[in-house]
């Protein structure tokens, strides 16, 4: 019989028996539960969207967190920022209906404004059309760490 498997038969055998009218300490959590004080289920707002700026550009929609890993703008808001040039890539991306879109290049470390914080952001700048209901995708750009791997 490997160790471990010793070991957990020996944990699974030697449970504790509770004595009559024992007093057990309950965390937080637990106590919330068995109270029934549990806060009421909100139902799904759709998108988490924040405000945000990008020097004098106020955004009022930005998509966060999608999970992608990736921050996209597209070429018509790089273009309003006034950034100059973007350092080019040849890595394209795959979206999620399959297409392929090739990457103007990345922008890096822009300075965001969420509330009263100020983040350094990479960009991803796409040729792509402009949906006024949410300009820029914010998310980590872990995948630049994957890239100077890489290189």
């Amino acid at each position: 019989m490997p160790q471990y498997m010793k070991f957990m038969k020996d944990i699974s055998k030697k449970k504790r028996k509770l004595e009559d009218y024992e007093m057990i300490p309950l965390t937080e959590e637990c106590s919330v539960i068995l109270q029934r004080k549990l806060p009421s289920k909100l139902k799904d707002p759709g998108r988490f969207s924040i405000p945000c700026s990008i020097g004098d550009v106020v955004f009022a929609n930005v998509l966060c967190d999608l999970g992608a890993s990736i921050n996209l703008m597209p070429l018509s808001v790089f273009k309003k920022l006034g950034y100059g040039k973007v350092r080019p890539t040849t890595i394209s991306l795959q979206l999620a209906d399959r297409s392929i879109k090739y990457r103007r290049g990345i922008i890096e470390d822009v300075l965001v404004k969420v509330g009263k914080f100020i983040f350094p952001v990479d960009f991803v700048v796409l040729d792509m059309e402009e949906d006024e209901t949410c300009l820029l995708f914010w998310e980590d750009l872990s995948w630049r760490r994957e890239e100077r791997r890489l290189m």
